[in-house]
């Protein structure tokens, strides 16, 4: 008797490119949602290289920073991107210093903020474009200062190792406590601002010191803007009348007004500017005297 004949599984039916395709897109487009939510655990590289952090570990006072990133809002995005790379690199500077440098970034491009970047040496660029820029920082260390007055992207590769020196210059040596030939005795309106500021010397460190002379920096800037506005206005409009219908000798006397008051009005943002070095070093002189008691 003859065997029934085994049936026969139908042959594979072929699946159709385009479902494998979509199953494939949905997986992916699942993995890479599990990629992005997943926690990051991958080590992230150190940003500083080990000469700069020997030199932050040889550091014995403080150095300040002062970061001008003032870019307008319409800035060159490849810049901004810059501006925001140097402002990451001096926080790990500050970060892996132990509280020796200390940074603060001015990133808000106001008028006060731009006189100070000019006082602190800082440069501005792109004045034919209508929105003044700067981008530059400025380093001090009791009476020693370092500027870098325009931060350019091409030497980006350089800056670590030129900020770690700089930091390494304004740092070198102790801070002199004896009076120096640039303050080879304090004026007594000195003394007086920054008794007024620290009533308590002997308990505020230099830190604090410095950030509180540089608040009543910006302070006085602010007030000198506020009269540089007013008198140039007064002396242009001098010089308006002096141009419609004055005299040769009225006119004369009009420029020579503007550019007296515009000399003058220099002077004081200069004097201002001096005026805060001159403090931190005076309350530098006058914390150790208190210690030493």
């Amino acid at each position: 008797m003859n065997a029934a004949p085994r049936p026969t599984s139908p042959p594979p039916t072929r699946r159709q490119p385009w479902l494998l395709a979509g199953t494939f897109f949905l997986l992916g487009v699942g993995l890479t949602g599990y990629w992005f939510k997943r926690p990051n655990t991958r080590p992230t590289a150190d940003p500083l290289s080990a000469a700069t952090k020997s030199v932050l570990g040889q550091l014995t006072g403080p150095v300040f920073i002062r970061y001008y990133d003032l870019l307008p809002t319409d800035a060159d995005p490849a810049l901004q991107a810059y501006a925001g790379r140097v402002g990451a690199l001096l926080s790990a500077l500050q970060a892996d210093s132990d509280g020796k440098v200390k940074v603060t970034i001015l990133d808000n491009p106001a008028e006060n903020n731009a006189t100070a970047a000019t006082t602190d040496g800082v440069q501005a660029f792109n004045l034919d474009q209508g929105s003044t820029s700067f981008l530059g920082l400025t380093m001090t260390s009791g009476r020693n200062r370092e500027p870098f007055p325009h931060l350019q992207p091409e030497w980006e590769p350089a800056l670590e190792a030129d900020l770690a020196r700089a930091i390494q210059r304004v740092a070198a040596g102790p801070v002199p406590v004896a009076p120096g030939p640039g303050i080879a005795k304090p004026s007594a309106d000195i003394i007086a601002s920054i008794n007024r500021l620290i009533p308590d010397v002997s308990a505020t460190t230099v830190e604090n010191a410095d950030q509180i002379f540089h608040a009543e920096f910006m302070n006085e800037l602010a007030a000198a803007d506020t009269e540089r506005k007013t008198q140039l206005e007064a002396a242009q409009e001098q010089l308006g009348r002096a141009q419609a219908g004055g005299t040769q000798a009225e006119l004369d006397a009009a420029q020579k007004n503007l550019t007296k008051v515009e000399i003058a009005q220099g002077e004081k943002i200069r004097q201002i500017a001096t005026r805060l070095q001159t403090r931190l070093a005076v309350f530098q002189q006058m914390k150790a005297a208190a210690n030493a008691k």
